[in-house]
């Protein structure tokens, strides 16, 4: 008999438990906001329309090349244009390498338009402003290789990506005063940290001439 009694107590507390924890599980607990944390304006979302899409086009990598001059030509078309032949920046300068319409004629090529759409042209383009200006500065790159300028290694590479981006003849006047005469372009960048940027690069390759032209 009391094993009974044992067993009906037991059921009947289980049976009270499961009630009670149904009843508080059902009711809705309600929350009291602070007034600090209520906010007085309507917030909107920004929702866009269509997802963001990156083409694959558009991630480009630096490419490492080494220092020979097929690195040292993409290293500096990384820096001028992220290595793309198609784009004109906001100054009119166009290309991989990114050359003004004057330099352009100056070397034999008087079709803008053309230009832009013939990589290798650009390539033949670039090789010759790099004979061209190497003849220039045959003087100042025996004269001032493996000097030192402000902290700066001379270097004949470091002279010819300076000159593609000031002219060899601003590259003169800086290595004649030793620095002083530092010229930028419109977006900041300067024959100093052209210098260093492109330090060390072998471009022997390239023979000097008086008057490269395509």
């Amino acid at each position: 008999m009391k094993r009974w009694i044992g067993f009906i107590l037991h059921l009947a507390m289980i049976v009270l438990l499961t009630s009670f924890v149904s009843y508080t599980t059902s009711n809705k607990v309600e929350y009291n906001v602070p007034d600090a944390l209520i906010a007085r304006i309507n917030v909107e979302a920004t929702v866009f329309p269509e997802p963001v899409v990156i083409q694959e086009d558009d991630l480009v990598s630096p490419p490492f090349l080494g220092n020979a001059f097929n690195g040292f030509k993409e290293a500096l078309a990384f820096k001028e244009s992220q290595g793309r032949y198609d784009v004109i920046n906001t100054l009119g300068y166009l290309g991989k390498y990114q050359f003004g319409v004057g330099t352009l004629k100056l070397l034999g090529v008087y079709n803008s338009e053309s230009f832009l759409k013939n990589p290798e042209l650009q390539e033949r383009v670039f090789e010759a402003n790099i004979a061209r200006n190497k003849w220039i500065l045959r003087r100042y790159i025996k004269l001032y290789n493996g000097k030192k300028i402000r902290g700066t290694v001379i270097t004949e590479s470091g002279m010819l990506a300076a000159a593609h981006l000031a002219g060899a003849g601003n590259v003169k006047k800086y290595l004649r005063s030793y620095g002083k005469n530092d010229v930028a372009d419109a977006y900041g960048s300067s024959i100093s940290y052209y210098m260093r940027k492109f330090s060390g690069f072998d471009t022997c390759a390239i023979e000097q001439k008086k008057n490269a032209k395509i």
